[in-house]
């Protein structure tokens, strides 16, 4: 999932409207984040294997630091920690720690089988969702929407940037979205690593966005 992920960031303004949307992107995609930091490492792996889905060719044979389930709990919990200790924000907390945990159950619908519950092993899951390009694409969409729809009833433009900069971010996640499932293959995995941290910036686009937007009454009352 690409575009899922954001809209989780985007919802969560609602349950926490004193975190930058910035923060928010952070928690729901950190997982993705950290991946591409531990493919240039050398810690976890991945091929590029055309037809591997439907959807991606991308074949990820080691990432259970990351992406087991227990690994997403435990970073759930070291960056709900992190922000409570900053903001002294115990709801704020609670809801980055869960935009964390979120990662790895909607990443659950779509991966092919390859998910483990733990960094030792054991078994691994995934519904396998991609292999259904339409089904997942509607997911992506709807999800991204419904997200969008969310931050724009929790928050309000203050100027002209606050609009057109969340215009802007939406079609480029979109774009992005696209390019994921029609564009060619990657040429290899060092590729697919450093356009990873390139996700890095989005979540600086929402920093800025939330910059010139501001709480509605009715998210406020709401926290």
């Amino acid at each position: 999932m690409f575009a899922s992920h954001f809209a989780v960031g985007f919802a969560a303004k609602r349950l926490a409207p004193t975190a930058s949307l910035g923060t928010l992107f952070l928690a729901a995609q950190f997982i993705d984040l950290l991946w591409p930091t531990f493919l240039l490492a050398g810690i976890e792996d991945v091929r590029i294997v055309p037809g591997a889905t439907a959807t991606t060719p991308l074949e990820f044979t080691h990432y259970p630091y990351s992406h087991s389930l227990l690994a997403a709990l435990a970073w759930a919990v070291v960056l709900g920690v992190a922000y409570r200790l900053a903001r002294r924000d115990t709801r704020g907390a609670l809801v980055v720690g869960a935009a964390v945990a979120s990662h790895w159950f909607l990443d659950l619908l779509v991966h092919a089988p390859d998910l483990p519950l733990s960094p030792g092993g054991g078994p691994v899951l995934g519904l396998g969702l991609w292999n259904w390009p339409v089904v997942a694409l509607g997911l992506e969409a709807g999800l991204l929407a419904a997200g969008v729809a969310l931050y724009v009833r929790a928050t309000r433009p203050i100027d002209r940037i606050g609009t057109w900069a969340l215009a802007g971010l939406v079609a480029a996640l979109a774009t992005i979205q696209l390019a994921n499932v029609f564009g060619t293959p990657p040429p290899g995995k060092l590729a697919v690593a450093w356009v990873g941290q390139a996700q890095w910036l989005l979540v600086l686009w929402g920093w800025w966005i939330d910059r010139h937007r501001s709480t509605t009454s009715a998210a406020a009352r709401a926290h």
